[in-house]
């Protein structure tokens, strides 16, 4: 999608091909870095896996722009919180990359309630000839020590370690749903269901309040906070989304604590479709500034809508991503997918907008010609190369061959992460334990 449908081809499938799989296996966040030559991913087990775009290879024309494993650690460990007897989740709630400055790259990670600053960097020479220690490591006797050797760096076999840089933990009451980090690189946010702070990246032991819309009785509580980001190139200007579908932009110059917002943006309810379920499917579940920083992109259950940040009134793009489940709400609720969180995600050149849906299925708008297309994440296209055959869903009379209908759509096969390369058309969708890669055919 964007500058002339492309036609995207399977690139690589990561994970296991399992019936059933580990909870803790279970991809809860996708991130490709600012140069898009990392990928990173977050499962409810806690762990990150970092992949590296190989580099161009002659020999092997057709591994261009594969994704390898560069690094693998634990980020989170599941916790006990004593004072309330809560389990503390390890799951991996969100990664946000900083901008690389130096040789190393650092990404923030977060679960629930700590949010950890992690430095993934290279070694791949050691140093050899110590004076107090033999080659095994043992300390040598001092007398024995009759010269002064000069310590020398000899060349070993590539090893990228990850380590904790900065613990930011203790401040958040309700679960952590949102980390971004702001255009300055100094500071970033998180927000929970009732908060936002504001962090500085080198103090962990304190930050600062910048909303808070927790009622003085709880029992008056109408809206919670569902996501956040800050402005990409406006380092005093970020937004906030609610569970009743409106957004909040708030401008930190204007005071400390941003309880008043400077624009809110909210669409008019349609009367006419209003039904038991209105409220549940209006609630945004990711908000995100396209690139330029002119335009916002928020996810709701069944819809994407595009805003003006000059435009207050109504979206300027509306794209629906699965109208059909509108008839299916009743048994949506039951089965508890109507609270799914899809996130939703902008191209590098800001034309063309994705997100996911069920049955595998993942959903592409292209802005300029308002065209759109349904693929679908599955091992049986799972050839090197091959072409994805766009989807339909039939709603009902007869159904064509290529068609599915939508009773037998699979609803616990869900895509709710999906990134997309910065510069490039190449994505990243997870499903359930597996990580696709697709990129398109010119790619």
């Amino acid at each position: 999608m964007g500058g002339g449908d492309p036609q995207w081809c399977f690139s690589q499938v990561k994970g296991a091909a399992e019936e059933d799989v580990a909870e803790a296996d279970i991809i809860s966040t996708v991130e490709f870095n600012y140069s898009g030559d990392l990928l990173a991913t977050g499962d409810k087990g806690g762990r990150v896996v970092i992949f590296q775009k190989e580099q161009e290879n002659k020999s092997r024309p057709h591994s261009r722009g594969e994704y390898n494993v560069y690094s693998t650690f634990q980020s989170h460990e599941p916790e006990f919180d004593y004072l309330k007897s809560l389990e503390i989740e390890e799951k991996i709630n969100k990664i946000r990359w900083l901008p690389q400055q130096n040789a190393a790259h650092f990404l923030l990670s977060t679960n629930d309630k700590t949010i950890k600053l992690w430095k993934i960097s290279e070694r791949d020479k050691r140093a050899e000839g110590y004076n107090l220690k033999d080659e095994d490591g043992r300390l040598r006797d001092p007398f024995r020590i009759t010269a002064l050797r000069v310590p020398i760096l000899k060349p070993m076999d590539l090893m990228v370690e990850a380590s904790p840089r900065r613990i930011f933990a203790n401040a958040h009451t309700y679960h952590i749903n949102s980390i971004s980090v702001n255009s300055d690189h100094e500071t970033y946010l998180s927000a929970d269901d009732l908060r936002i702070n504001l962090w500085h990246l080198e103090i962990t032991d304190r930050s600062f309040n910048i909303v808070d819309i927790k009622p003085v009785n709880m029992e008056e509580l109408t809206e919670v906070i569902t996501a956040a980001e800050f402005h990409p190139h406006q380092c005093n200007v970020f937004v906030y989304s609610s569970s009743k579908g409106t957004i909040r932009l708030c401008d930190m110059r204007s005071s400390a604590l941003c309880d008043r917002h400077s624009k809110f943006f909210e669409e008019p309810e349609d009367p006419s479709s209003r039904s038991f379920f209105s409220e549940i499917i209006s609630s945004i579940s990711d908000v995100k500034f396209s690139h330029s920083g002119r335009y916002m992109m928020t996810r709701d259950y069944l819809s994407i809508k595009v805003w003006d940040l000059n435009m207050e009134t109504r979206p300027v793009e509306t794209y629906q991503v699965h109208e059909y489940l509108r008839s299916k709400l009743c048994s949506l609720y039951e089965n508890d997918c109507i609270f799914d969180k899809f996130e939703c995600c902008w191209n590098g050149s800001d034309s063309a907008l994705m997100s996911g849906s069920y049955n595998n299925f993942f959903r592409m708008f292209d802005r300029g010609t308002r065209r759109d297309v349904t693929l679908e994440a599955s091992r049986e296209s799972s050839k090197p190369r091959a072409i994805l055959k766009p989807r339909k869903v039939c709603t009902g009379g007869k159904r064509k061959k290529d068609e599915i209908s939508v009773d037998s759509l699979d609803f616990n096969k869900k895509i709710l992460h999906t990134a997309w390369h910065p510069q490039e058309n190449i994505i990243a969708v997870a499903a359930t334990n597996n990580l696709y890669l697709f990129q398109d055919k010119v790619n």
